[in-house]
């Protein structure tokens, strides 16, 4: 299966595509599940940055349906990694359940990319749900001594893999009628910005939308002090 006229865009963008084969999978809680990969050659000719993410290409009523996901764990030297999907019904997630050693999916890499704050942060903070865990578990792992405050939107009561330890708040804020975490963050987030810290917001669009122009308009954040992308649309 081709991979339509995105998949044309993107290859007129000059994107690398890439064929990676499952080799297991684990269900980390009852709507979370890791699926490992080899890479076929991805990390050795792109490298590997915090946050990293890949498209991957499902089939969907006969049509090509790719969504972006971030590398958990990338090992470079072993051209493996793992990919962390939160159950739903869709595509992809059905996909994953369904995944088994042996199994190959197409990988696109294109718009991928981070640039460390500098100076670096004294402290992260950093605003998601379970779409954009594995991101913010990338950067606790990329600063591992600096504080963090993670604001997560929870929409069940899974235990899911954060890589918190002391120094990181983690606020756990029920999902609710989906306004709780633009609340949450609008409430503590002013006492708490600084000239040196660093603000990571991905969620879903509305919320995204909005805590931007907290950040923005509002709180006058730097650019180059803050990232924000829409992970997913109600």
């Amino acid at each position: 299966m081709g991979h339509g006229w995105e998949g044309a865009v993107l290859k007129l963008l000059r994107a690398k595509d890439f064929k990676l084969t499952v080799t297991g999978a684990e269900q980390v809680a009852p709507h979370y599940r890791r699926v490992s990969f080899t890479d076929g050659g991805l990390l050795a000719e792109v490298g590997v940055h915090p946050t990293m993410w890949v498209r991957l290409w499902f089939e969907h009523d006969g049509k090509p349906h790719q969504r972006g996901y971030t590398l958990v764990d990338p090992d470079p030297a072993a051209g493996t990694f793992d990919i962390e999907f939160a159950l739903h019904n869709g595509t992809a997630s059905n996909w994953s359940e369904q995944a088994r050693p042996g199994d190959t999916i197409a990988a696109t890499v294109y718009g991928t990319a981070f640039t460390r704050p500098d100076p670096a942060p004294d402290r992260l903070l950093l605003v998601g749900d379970a779409a954009s865990l594995p991101a913010i578990n990338s950067l606790l792992d990329a600063f591992p001594d600096t504080p963090a405050t993670i604001w997560f939107e929870t929409a069940n009561d899974d235990t899911l893999p954060f890589r918190t330890r002391d120094g990181h708040d983690l606020h756990l804020v029920p999902r609710g009628d989906g306004t709780a975490l633009e609340t949450a963050v609008r409430a503590d987030l002013p006492a708490l910005v600084s000239p040196s810290t660093y603000l990571w917001i991905t969620c879903d669009a509305r919320t995204t939308r909005a805590l931007t122009a907290l950040a923005r308009k509002e709180l006058g954040i730097p650019k180059d002090r803050f990232h924000a992308m829409a992970y997913w649309r109600p």
